[in-house]
């Protein structure tokens, strides 16, 4: 873990895969994966997070378990709303939620469980009030969204990343 090697378990992996999808053990082979094995996390050495680690991982358990659930829950009433109703009938709005997390880790997970589930979308955070701001497509009750958003995702990635519930 220097700078001429800083990942070397990505390395390893970089190589190994490389031989696996060109099927070969050719030297040629060897030398272009392990050229890529070594310049590939050279250059992404830089986009590593540092400091960021689990505190606990049960809680990422739940929370990936609740993650799926939710997920399933929200193609299922996104397609039906697709596929039964008329689009006039959409009640489709942004809204903004306050948060409280600030781990850039917590905040890219929270970004990919909302954008993995249907009909949800992470547009931005406001740098002024660290607000999430949200598009919901089909958009019922404001209330529920942030309660859910807060209660839900934002206070178990507090937990594993910040290590302290609010």
């Amino acid at each position: 873990m220097n700078k001429l090697l800083p990942s070397p378990l990505l390395s390893v992996s970089l190589i190994v895969i490389w031989l696996l999808l060109n099927q070969s053990l050719a030297l040629s082979q060897l030398l272009l994966g392990g050229l890529l094995a070594w310049v590939i996390p050279m250059y992404c050495a830089p986009l590593a997070i540092k400091g960021s680690r689990i505190r606990k991982p049960w809680v990422l358990f739940r929370l990936l378990a609740w993650s799926a659930t939710e997920i399933v829950r929200s193609c299922l009433n996104v397609s039906r709303i697709i596929l039964f109703r008329r689009q006039h009938q959409l009640n489709s709005q942004f809204i903004r939620v306050p948060l409280h997390l600030r781990d850039v880790t917590g905040l890219a997970v929270l970004s990919c469980i909302i954008n993995s589930t249907p009909g949800t979308v992470w547009v931005e955070i406001l740098p002024d009030t660290h607000e999430l701001s949200l598009h919901v497509f089909d958009l019922h009750d404001e209330a529920w969204w942030i309660d859910t958003i807060k209660q839900r995702y934002e206070q178990p990635l507090i937990e594993i990343f910040e290590g302290e519930s609010q």
